[in-house]
């Protein structure tokens, strides 16, 4: 009687096993699928907005400041020479006298452009 029931112990616990691997295999499955269909979706949002997507530009960000950082380490690295180069935009200054100030606080002014 007992090997009739170590027999059917082992076909309960092989069938159990094969579900959950079973089960196992489809939530995996299904993992990937929803993660495809994301990446998919926001690809789909980046053409369609013509921006970047936000992980690519963290990627990049982080890959420029670890050149800037780690000269000559990434493969195609050229060193450049700091020089005095500096990029702004010009704007026109005015030579317009500042108000004079106020005697005490005046808590209810108006800004006056």
């Amino acid at each position: 009687m007992n090997a009739l029931f170590d027999f059917f112990g082992r076909v309960l616990r092989a069938v159990l096993r094969l579900v959950l691997a079973v089960a196992a295999l489809v939530f995996v499955l299904s993992l990937l699928l929803a993660s495809l269909v994301v990446v998919l979706g926001l690809s789909l949002w980046a053409l369609v907005t013509g921006r970047k997507p936000a992980p690519a530009v963290v990627f990049s960000r982080f890959r420029q400041t670890s050149q800037r950082y780690t000269q000559g380490v990434w493969p195609g690295a050229v060193r450049r020479p700091m020089g005095d180069v500096v990029d702004v935009e010009a704007t026109d200054v005015t030579d317009k006298p500042a108000p004079a100030p106020r005697s005490g606080p005046d808590h209810m002014a108006r800004v006056v452009r």
